[in-house]
């Protein structure tokens, strides 16, 4: 199964970011935490450049702790400044204005020198669709400031907001990447919902969930849906037999007695995305290359 979704509006957001670049200081980039990899658009290596960047993993609180710290370390030894945020209960917002104003010390002092007037250091949140971007604002403004939704492409256009005194933010649209070279990739944000759900089969995408789920997280998969057993995770054919049992347990019955796959495969995915399943990472740092 191969995933692509890049609506029009995304080819004007990425020029968007283009343009309005040269009015911030600082670049927030937002990723997920559960999918570190997966969630960083390379295109925005590309559109950033060299202006100073701070990497937030959102979504940490659905995240598997014990992987984000491994995250956490490998962050550092490549010397990128990176925090993990929960937008819904505030965890990690304080040390990242902290890190913004240290990012921004040297710049703001030499222009005290210089005899300017003080002006508030001016950031732009960049990711991908259902991030949390939104949240994430709402949560470092301290009021709600920005529209959310549970579905991507919630946010269209820019805004400008002002967070306090110190800090003026720049909130643009989620945006995504032509396409996704790597198959993986594309399941693990159709599996947190960074791609519409309209565009892939939901069955199938659930059911690769599942088989991936069986070899990551046995236990709690097997909790969550009262499994008997787990069948061999490496066969891509019994992701769907995970799923036909999980609807038997869940009572996803149609007339005949046979499964009701559609139902069960949105049970899944809601409690996936939710946390309802547990704290999941589905990438490790062993290997990968980000700049």
């Amino acid at each position: 199964m191969i995933i692509q979704w890049f609506p029009g509006h995304m080819a004007k957001t990425r020029r968007l970011l283009t343009e309005n670049l040269k009015l911030v200081d600082v670049v927030i980039e937002l990723l997920d935490a559960r999918i570190p990899l997966s969630s960083k658009n390379p295109e925005i290596d590309e559109i950033v450049k060299q202006k100073p960047r701070l990497i937030a993993l959102n979504k940490a609180d659905l995240a598997d702790e014990t992987i984000s710290e491994e995250w956490k370390e490998w962050f550092g030894s490549k010397g990128i400044n990176s925090i993990f945020i929960d937008s819904l209960r505030g965890k990690g917002i304080n040390q990242l204005k902290d890190q913004l104003r240290n990012m921004m010390k040297e710049k703001l002092e030499r222009q005290r020198q210089k005899g300017r007037l003080f002006r508030p250091i001016r950031t732009m949140v960049v990711g991908i669709p259902n991030v949390g971007k939104s949240s994430f604002i709402n949560r470092l403004a301290g009021r709600a400031s920005a529209v959310t939704g549970d579905k991507p492409g919630v946010t269209r256009g820019k805004q400008w907001i002002k967070l306090n005194r110190e800090i003026e933010l720049l909130d643009t649209p989620g945006i995504l990447w032509p396409k996704f070279d790597d198959r993986q990739v594309g399941l693990n944000l159709a599996f947190t919902g960074a791609i519409s759900d309209d565009v892939f089969d939901t069955v199938e995408v659930a059911a690769l969930l599942m088989k991936q789920l069986s070899i990551l997280y046995p236990a709690l998969l097997k909790e969550r849906f009262r499994l008997d057993s787990l069948p061999d995770g490496s066969k891509e054919e019994n992701g769907m037999k995970l799923l036909e049992e999980a609807g038997r347990k869940r009572g996803c019955i149609i007339s005949g007695g046979e499964i009701d796959f559609n139902r069960i495969a949105a049970i899944v995915l809601d409690e996936f995305r939710g946390g309802k399943i547990g704290r999941i990472t589905l990438e490790r740092p062993e290997g990968v290359s980000i700049k």
